[in-house]
């Protein structure tokens, strides 16, 4: 018998690799009959750090601590239309490993999507409607 040091490479190439879907929450924004009185008492009473766009909650990715994410928490006007077509108060916003692969497979899943994917400098996203008529924003975040 001999010993030594043998290599095996593999490829991913044919390999049936499946991204995650959601992989956590990417903001919480509801409407608010005062969206600046709003941030400000959550400013005051619980610490928040907010801006003009509400507050961002930073934290590191689990499997790769040198990468940071961000969780944003905002308020929006009573009347704003980025919810519709849904009616609710609030819309979540869920952080996705590939939005392009993952929109594909939701119609594969008869999941309809809302309007156009639009990618911008921070990431790309898209939206769909869950059973109870609430609007969820997709994001493919660029950490």
């Amino acid at each position: 018998m001999t010993s030594g040091t043998f290599f095996v490479f593999i490829s991913t190439k044919n390999c049936n690799y499946m991204p995650k879907r959601a992989t956590g929450i990417g903001g919480i924004f509801f409407k608010s009959n005062d969206p600046k009185g709003v941030k400000d008492w959550y400013r005051d009473h619980l610490g928040f750090n907010t801006d003009d766009y509400g507050a961002t909650f930073e934290w590191r990715h689990e499997d790769a601590p040198e990468k940071k994410g961000s969780t944003i928490w905002s308020t929006f006007a009573a009347d704003t239309k980025y919810f519709q077509p849904s009616e609710k108060q609030f819309m979540i916003n869920l952080r996705v490993e590939d939005l392009e692969w993952l929109l594909g497979e939701l119609k594969k899943e008869g999941i309809e999507q809302i309007g156009e994917m639009q990618d911008y400098e921070y990431g790309k996203f898209a939206h769909i409607m869950d059973p109870d008529g609430n609007k969820v924003e997709l994001w493919e975040a660029k950490d």
